[in-house]
């Protein structure tokens, strides 16, 4: 009773307060309701930002990576808040300084219309089969766990499944049609804060945990037991293989930073540049501790119930919750949880309406259409996305691998080809639009088949699925600049300023980057110095 008392109170109280404090903003023109307003400080994109990552497909598919696989994972952590540093210096500066709405609006400033078109197409696909429903089933799968709801509802697993996800994909709905992106934001912060002192804490009480009440023996087993769980510089044939740090990882970290629209879309609504570097690099930063929330968790269920203890890995962080915390902080780390399921899921469904509404409706269909009637159009579609989301989400339970490889792999088929021809479009001014066409099509042609229909095998040769991405990655490149070197542009691209925000840098943006880097190679030197000294390498 306690447990659901505090879940339903700080579940209200976010949306409350959200409430008053978007109710009077203007949700009827497109830059209102899309972008609010271009009114965002450094702090509603760094905390809207984290929260929109920051979900149960991170914390109950990272740690369960973490428990099979060990530290090896935490590059999804630090990679990200590498690539945020690309977003920052490279990306962000273009972006406001196009005053675009989308990425497939810059992406049509740089190469024509057809290209803008075929990326929302995609983009639209990406998240309704990629985002949305693992975010649904992740959520769910963590409420089932935590709540007990078959037991308490006399129902199977399966049934369970459906009624959790029907509940958060109606309530993510009600968030981000008629609240915008205003109201994501600032739930986002809210519950970023309780994500925090939440998060924190899973790690620390297992620890004591693990230590019979003690932090430091914790800490002592943690060193010394099972230490290969700790090198973060996983086998050849690992999970994720260190050299793939260089190939595949690097252009999924780009993508889903600096080009994935349910992610930068928040910082489109910056007030100004700096604003915007800011919350970006402040992000970053959080990213840092990533490791010790998202991924230690799983290390420290692995000591507790063993390599077979548990008969999905993904339950671990779940299994986790109930063992560590007392009724009423359950209660309360559930409504952050929520909180951060209906985050990610919101801010897809709001991403989802702005392609269809700029990119599609507006471009395709009706180029006169007024603001209103673009923000009308967009609440219908978001409606029929998320029907479509739900529907999708039970069915992952069938996948017998992991939670977050799916979701990954998944999404390599659509990110690979688009962040190329974004970075080529930067770096390369005089590539053509056919180009950018041409490697589209050979990307998701190439992934497809040899990725997911050849299950990651090239002529006979097994690649990690990392490799292969980065094999795509690089032949796209190529695609490109051999167009390019053909049949170049008469003059060189070159954007034009809308003037919708002051574009004065950060001063401090280049230092603070140099800093996190500094951060990401300590990580990784002291962790693999542990396991490398208590393995007496």
């Amino acid at each position: 009773m306690f447990t659901l008392i505090s879940f339903l109170f700080f579940t209200g109280l976010v949306a409350f307060v959200s409430w008053r404090m978007t109710r009077k903003d203007d949700h009827e023109s497109a830059s209102g309701y899309f972008l609010a307003g271009r009114s965002l400080s450094w702090a509603f994109i760094a905390g809207s930002l984290l929260l929109t990552n920051l979900s149960t497909e991170q914390l109950v598919g990272l740690n369960g990576g973490a428990f099979k696989h060990g530290m090896q994972v935490m590059f999804w952590e630090l990679g990200g808040g590498m690539a945020m540093i690309a977003m920052a210096l490279i990306f962000l500066p273009r972006y406001l300084k196009g005053g675009v709405t989308t990425v497939p609006q810059y992406l049509e400033k740089r190469y024509d219309s057809t290209v803008r078109m075929i990326i929302s197409v995609l983009l639209l696909l990406s998240l309704l089969t990629n985002l949305l429903p693992f975010v649904l089933y992740s959520g769910a799968l963590f409420m089932v766990e935590v709540f007990g709801v078959p037991k308490a509802f006399g129902i199977s697993q399966v049934g369970a499944l459906w009624i959790v996800t029907v509940a958060i994909g109606v309530v993510g709905a009600i968030y981000a049609i008629w609240g915008g992106l205003k109201a994501v934001a600032v739930s986002d912060t809210l519950n970023g804060l309780g994500l925090l002192i939440g998060g924190l804490m899973i790690p620390i009480l297992g620890l004591m945990k693990l230590g019979n009440g003690s932090l430091m023996e914790g800490l002592n087993v943690l060193s010394t037991n099972h230490v290969k769980q700790l090198d973060p510089i996983g086998p050849p044939d690992g999970n994720i293989p260190f050299a793939t740090l260089f190939t595949g990882m690097i252009f999924i970290n780009l993508y889903y930073w600096c080009t994935n629209q349910a992610i930068v879309q928040r910082t489109f609504g910056a007030k100004s540049l700096e604003q915007g570097q800011k919350g970006v690099i402040f992000a970053s930063f959080m990213k840092m501790f990533g490791p010790f929330y998202l991924v230690l968790p799983g290390i420290i269920a692995f000591h507790l119930y063993g390599a077979n203890g548990l008969d999905n890995a993904d339950n671990a962080y779940g299994r986790l919750i109930s063992d560590l915390l007392p009724a009423w902080m359950i209660g309360f780390f559930c409504a952050v949880i929520f909180g951060a399921v209906l985050s990610s899921f919101n801010s897809g469904l709001n991403s989802a309406t702005t392609l269809f509404s700029m990119d599609v409706y507006k471009n395709w269909w009706n180029k006169d259409a007024e603001e209103a009637e673009l923000v009308a159009i967009g609440k219908r579609f978001g409606i029929v996305i998320a029907i479509g989301a739900i529907g999708v989400a039970p069915f992952i339970a069938n996948f017998s691998g992991g939670l977050f490889d799916l979701m990954k792999q998944l999404a390599a088929l659509f990110n690979v080809p688009l962040i190329t021809i974004t970075i080529i479009g930067i770096f390369f001014p005089r590539v053509p639009a056919l180009g950018a066409k041409l490697a589209i099509a050979t990307g998701v042609i190439f992934y497809g088949y040899f990725g997911l229909w050849c299950g990651n095998t090239v002529f006979g040769i097994e690649l990690n699925w990392l490799h292969l991405a980065g094999l795509n990655g690089a032949i796209c490149v190529l695609v490109m600049l051999i167009v390019g070197s053909l049949q170049p542009l008469e003059k060189p691209f070159k954007l034009q300023a809308s003037n919708d925000v002051d574009l004065t840098p950060w001063p401090w943006a280049g230092k603070a980057c140099v800093g996190i880097l500094g951060i990401v190679i300590f990580l990784y030197v002291w962790l693999h110095t542990i396991s490398l000294r208590n393995l007496g390498g």
